[in-house]
Formats: C-alpha cells, sequence, structure tokens
C-alpha cells in the first residue's frame, strides 16, 4: 500500500492508503476526498484532479507531462511549475509518503 497525503489549500490533510498502480486522482475519488472531481474518470479530459506537487516529491513524480496533460492544465486555475493532474500520477512503492497540495479551486 501507499501512503498519500492531500492537503486542502486550508490546511486540512487527508491520508489515504491506496493499491500501487493506481492513479493519486483515484486514490482520492475511492477515499472521498474533497477537492479532487476526477469528472472524466481519469482520461485527463477535464483538469478536475489538479493538484501541486510537493517540492520534495516533484522529483520523483516528475512534472507534467507534455501533450495532453500539459494541455489541460491550461484551462486548471493558478497553474504553478509542480502541477500535475492527478490522473496522471501513478502510484507506486517508491512514492509512499506523498504529499499533493489541493489549489483553492477546480472547475
Amino acid at each position: 500500500m501507499t501512503k498519500v497525503n492531500y492537503i486542502e489549500a486550508s490546511g486540512k490533510v487527508y491520508s489515504v492508503e491506496a493499491e500501487a498502480g493506481i492513479s493519486a486522482m483515484e486514490a482520492a475519488v475511492k477515499n472521498a476526498v474533497p477537492g479532487i472531481d476526477g469528472d472524466c474518470g481519469g482520461a485527463a479530459a477535464c483538469a478536475t484532479c489538479h493538484v501541486y506537487v510537493d517540492d520534495e516529491w516533484i522529483g520523483k513524480t516528475g512534472p507534467a507531462q507534455d501533450g495532453l496533460e500539459k494541455s489541460m492544465l491550461e484551462f486548471a486555475e493558478d497553474v504553478r511549475e509542480t502541477s500535475r493532474l492527478a490522473c496522471q500520477i501513478s502510484l507506486t512503492p517508491a512514492l509512499d509518503g506523498l504529499v499533493l497540495k489541493l489549489p483553492e479551486k477546480q472547475h
């Protein structure tokens, strides 16, 4: 299991345990983490799972990928260097303890 910590803009933390191989978006939706909608079901077609990867973790997750992910982030609010779509972050044992910060708003 991989632990993921989702932090709301207010500072409230939601820690969930998820199976390796699913996306950070799926883990959030399955555990009712508010602020991660995943309206498209993980197809990188809506940007309602926009997150900020904590600076200490961006080296392990990597930046947003060119193509579909970066294109969808253009529709998100307050995009930053560490912005990712949670549906494009596949959880692995190496990401145990991952910290993802949630934007104030999702579209």
